[in-house]
């Protein structure tokens, strides 16, 4: 069992991050692993409340409940287990034997296909209406809900994304903050390559384009992304709960979209800037509060390259 769950625990190291910073580390400690976020990863002036580090927790721990249910065991999952320990997150252990069903395969390869594809998606393809049911039902069962922005809202989402950029721009500590994490060391495992980067490009919304100018290299290809769909994962409050609960519904969904051949790329700029995040909060359909916004499409190919991981000495820690 001690195992499986550690096995379980290197195959999340696969989740999508935030700037991938990968703000988590695993103890393991027999019959469980404890999941903590890493305060030491945490963007302290992009992420100040420490959001989207818990949010990104929240993706890899999906992504363990994944690789367990893959490999024949029922995941069994205590969140935030003692109040006196803000950063443990989880305990996660591994519960009876079962057979892994269909949709356990499809998740789990799912969990090892996925990429961040910042290209502009393919020209002329839309997303199957009746994938939109599969992403909201994913995102549900995550206790988060999927909003799909209608086109009446593009306008605003291009203006919110434009005023994040500037601001982003201007705020010198945030431009140190990005730089610091696209300008690692390869043999750190963690950052923004720029090969996974797109130079800046004409798009119907703009993307973060990470500072790096002629250094991106990431060929854009002959998308121009009219195709592409943008989708509010929200929760109804705002609190430690719900940040955990957005990070496993954004794991769920991006799984789901890649099993039904689709890219994803996150745009947490919109939701980092105050002043955006209440413009992206006001396009949704009911009261909520808007957790990240997903750039879904139709990908190019060939599919971009992974992002580079952490060894594993760095993920899990014995106790």
């Amino acid at each position: 069992m001690h195992a499986t769950l550690l096995q379980a625990a290197w195959e999340a190291r696969l989740a999508p991050s935030i700037l991938n910073t990968q703000p988590w580390r695993w103890r393991s400690g027999g019959a469980r692993l404890e999941l903590h976020a890493n305060p030491a990863r945490q963007l302290l002036h992009i992420d100040p409340r420490g959001r989207l580090m818990i949010l990104s927790c929240g993706a890899v721990l999906h992504h363990a409940r994944v690789a367990l249910d893959a490999l024949g065991y029922e995941p069994v999952v205590e969140r935030w287990p003692d109040s006196g320990r803000p950063m443990l997150l989880a305990h996660v252990g591994a519960g009876p034997e079962r057979p892994a069903g269909r949709e356990s395969v499809m998740a789990y390869r799912s969990l090892r296909l996925r990429r961040t594809d910042r290209r502009p998606f393919r020209a002329g393809a839309r997303v199957p209406f009746d994938t939109f049911a599969w992403l909201r039902s994913a995102a549900e069962q995550e206790g988060a809900h999927l909003y799909v922005l209608r086109e009446q809202d593009m306008e605003f989402l291009r203006y919110a994304a434009r005023g994040a950029h500037a601001v982003g721009a201007h705020d010198l500590r945030s431009v140190a903050e990005v730089r610091r994490w696209t300008s690692r060391d390869p043999a750190a495992g963690d950052g923004v390559p720029p090969g996974t980067v797109v130079p800046e490009v004409d798009r119907p919304v703009p993307v973060r384009d990470f500072g790096l100018g002629a250094a991106a290299a990431l060929d854009p290809g002959d998308g121009d992304d009219t195709g592409a769909e943008f989708l509010v994962v929200a929760t109804e409050h705002d609190n430690r709960w719900d940040w955990l609960s957005a990070g496993e519904a954004t794991s769920a969904v991006w799984l789901a979209a890649t099993a039904h051949g689709l890219a994803v790329s996150p745009m947490s700029e919109v939701v980092e800037v105050p002043g955006a995040r209440t413009l992206i909060r006001s396009l949704l359909p009911v009261p909520g509060q808007p957790q990240l916004v997903l750039r879904v499409g139709v990908p190019q190919s060939p599919a971009p390259q992974a992002s580079p991981r952490r060894p594993a000495a760095g993920i899990v820690a014995e106790t």
